[in-house]
């Protein structure tokens, strides 16, 4: 079972002003974890995001047989919804998922609000079998 650990974003993390990076004690704390989950063996990714002031969206329009894409530039005011980074890690339960997660150091620095989301992705066993499925287990994707 693989789990996105999803590091949500913060005002801080889009300021407007520079990047933030992190300082040297939450990177230590991020680093030993990740330490700790690469020697478990269930840690497959994992990365900081740049801020959506950087990125772009594509939206994608109703308009019959094909679909019109309008691309917006960042930033995007609703930081709350924004991810601003990510661990991937692959575990035998959502109970070890769960304890994994209890242990992920506070992405913003320690005694400060913020908050992560935790979602499993699906595998390719989850969908029934196909030509497409079977396409994309030979090309790497979803798992495979």
């Amino acid at each position: 079972m693989r789990y996105m650990i999803i590091v949500k974003a913060t005002a801080e993390t889009e300021a407007e002003t520079g990047i933030q990076m992190p300082d040297e004690a939450l990177i230590k704390a991020m680093t030993d974890y990740h330490e700790q989950l690469a020697q478990a063996g269930v840690l497959l990714d994992g990365s900081g995001l740049k801020p959506s002031r950087l990125g772009w969206r594509i939206t994608f329009s109703e308009t019959g047989a094909d679909d019109r894409r309008t691309i917006t530039d960042g930033p995007f005011a609703e930081t709350k919804e924004l991810v601003a980074g990510y661990t991937l890690i692959q575990v035998r339960s959502r109970e070890e998922a769960l304890e994994w997660t209890r242990r992920f150091p506070n992405p913003v620095g320690q005694g400060r609000a913020a908050e992560i989301e935790v979602r499993e992705l699906y595998e390719l066993d989850d969908f029934a079998p196909s030509e497409s499925v079977e396409r994309l287990r030979d090309i790497g994707v979803g798992g495979a």
